[in-house]
């Protein structure tokens, strides 16, 4: 079993997975609210979110020091700290984004919130899907190839909602300035970024996986 001298580091994983996780989650709820004009939940979330985001870096900084200091796994120590940095990125651009409706206010009909409420869920909940394969990258590498099929299926469906949302906003909002909908494309771009991260990390994972089991 990998790692199985360094408990602490595990442990340290286990936690930092955790806030990544929970921060997607977050921002989930942060979109929800505002779309909902929630303001109070809204920069309750953001707030969440801004420490979310520090305790993970924290985390990563931590683990990244074990990782060198200890030489544990040096064969695969460059990858690793790769994917850990990944994992990283998707709760920094969680925070960005969700900073970016709260300092842009992007003008959003009410009849587009479903939309862009299901755009959201969809990218994060591949973010959702890979976090599980990257705990078990570290347990049981031979499982992570069939966990990872649900974050290429969560990314492509954020692919095509994004382009129906676009689509709605070009060709069916004759109300909206050019501006508002370059807005709107501008934000929905912020929400796939969740998904896109989230393949990559696959792709990854996929690599780690294959010579974990070596």
């Amino acid at each position: 079993m990998l790692f199985k001298t360094a408990k602490s580091l595990i442990l340290k994983l286990d936690e930092f997975m955790d806030a990544v996780e929970e921060g997607v989650l977050v921002f989930k709820s942060g979109v929800n609210d505002y779309l909902m004009k929630d303001e109070k939940n809204f920069i309750y979330n953001f707030e969440k979110l801004d420490k979310l985001e520090a305790k993970a870096d924290k985390l990563r900084r931590s683990i990244e020091n074990e990782l060198i200091i200890k030489s544990l796994l040096p064969a695969h120590s460059v990858e690793i700290l790769q994917l850990i940095e990944k994992m990283d990125d998707i709760v920094d651009i969680a925070k960005a984004n969700l900073g970016q409706f709260d300092a842009e206010i992007p003008m959003v009909p009410e009849e587009l919130n479903n939309d862009l409420i299901r755009l959201t869920e969809t990218s994060v909940k591949a973010a959702e899907m890979v976090i599980p394969a990257c705990r078990t990258l570290f347990t049981d590498p031979n499982t992570v190839k069939d966990r990872l099929n649900k974050v290429y299926y969560y990314e492509k469906e954020t692919d095509k909602l994004a382009i129906d949302f676009k689509r709605k906003v070009f060709r069916e909002m004759d109300d909206l300035k050019l501006s508002e909908k370059f807005h709107l494309r501008y934000f929905s771009l912020h929400i796939e970024s969740i998904s896109d991260k989230a393949e990559e990390i696959a792709e990854l994972l996929t690599s780690l996986a294959i010579k974990f089991r070596i």
